[in-house]
């Protein structure tokens, strides 16, 4: 009889502790491809301190927004722009005053290390032949080169075909930044738009960056919400004021953002983070 009691009770203990590890909270964030490197980091620090481990899903935000619509599931959107956003937003799916600007980014022209073609300037990128890689319109990155191309167009000391003959050079367009930058580095295009911050330290000797002036340039903003589906809202929100900390901050300055210097919009509906994890 009471070796049956102690397998009894050993049975249930170890069921007990099953669905303990069963239940144990895993963060899902939806992330905009340009992000991966920081907010790699950034999750290590969320898991060091909380023992929560958070699994990324890293992809052009376009395509993350059209997951999250066909049904699939997420704790965190950080988008890199907000065209993105709200569209998730009006599909009801966010919680909407969780959202806030996170960071800021900017765009840089990049070509091979070795730069076969001899791309100095913007002006070279009118030139017959040259081959340019850049995001399809729907890309924030993409939209945001088209705007570039535009207003460079616009200005007098470019030609007005400038436009037109850029335009006409450009021989793919990806649906994630992280394929511009990966076929620019290997030697595929002879020039690409993409993200300052995406000439990191290990892309350093494959890639240079042409620095576009601010009249043309365009300041990206990434927002960043929880969805309303969330199963753990309070580890949602513990993650994203970590990105917003200073220590979140620090480690996007240094992978290339601007992080926003303002503290985020308040929180209307939502407790804050450690009122949620209390």
């Amino acid at each position: 009889m009471n070796k049956r009691v102690f397998v009894a009770l050993f049975a249930a203990l170890v069921l007990s502790i099953s669905a303990g590890f069963a239940q144990s909270p895993e963060l899902t964030v939806f992330t905009a491809a340009s992000l991966t490197g920081a907010f790699g980091e950034i999750g290590e620090m969320y898991e060091n301190e909380t023992g929560i481990h958070v699994a990324f899903n890293f992809d052009g935000s376009q395509a993350l927004r059209t997951q999250l619509e066909n049904g699939a599931y997420a704790d965190v959107f950080a988008s890199a722009n907000m065209k993105q956003m709200n569209a998730v937003r009006e599909s009801g799916l966010m919680n909407n005053s969780s959202v806030a600007v996170f960071t800021r980014n900017k765009l840089a022209l990049i070509v091979p290390k070795d730069n076969p073609a001899n791309i100095r300037n913007l002006t070279d990128l009118a030139r017959p032949g040259i081959k340019i890689i850049m995001g399809t319109k729907d890309v924030p990155v993409g939209d945001y080169a088209l705007q570039i191309i535009a207003r460079l167009g616009n200005d007098s000391a470019y030609g007005p075909d400038y436009e037109t003959e850029v335009m006409a050079n450009v021989i793919s367009q990806e649906t994630s930044v992280s394929y511009v930058v990966t076929k620019v580095a290997l030697g595929e295009a002879d020039a690409g738009f993409a993200y300052v911050s995406d000439v990191t330290q290990d892309m350093i000797s494959k890639i240079d960056k042409i620095v576009i002036p601010d009249e043309y340039n365009i300041i990206a903003e990434y927002p960043m919400g929880m969805l309303m589906e969330s199963k753990y809202p309070g580890e949602s929100l513990v993650f994203m004021d970590l990105v917003m900390s200073d220590e979140g901050r620090a480690v996007l300055e240094k992978y290339g953002f601007d992080p926003v210097e303002s503290e985020p919009e308040v929180r209307e509906e939502t407790a804050s983070a450690t009122e949620a994890a209390a």
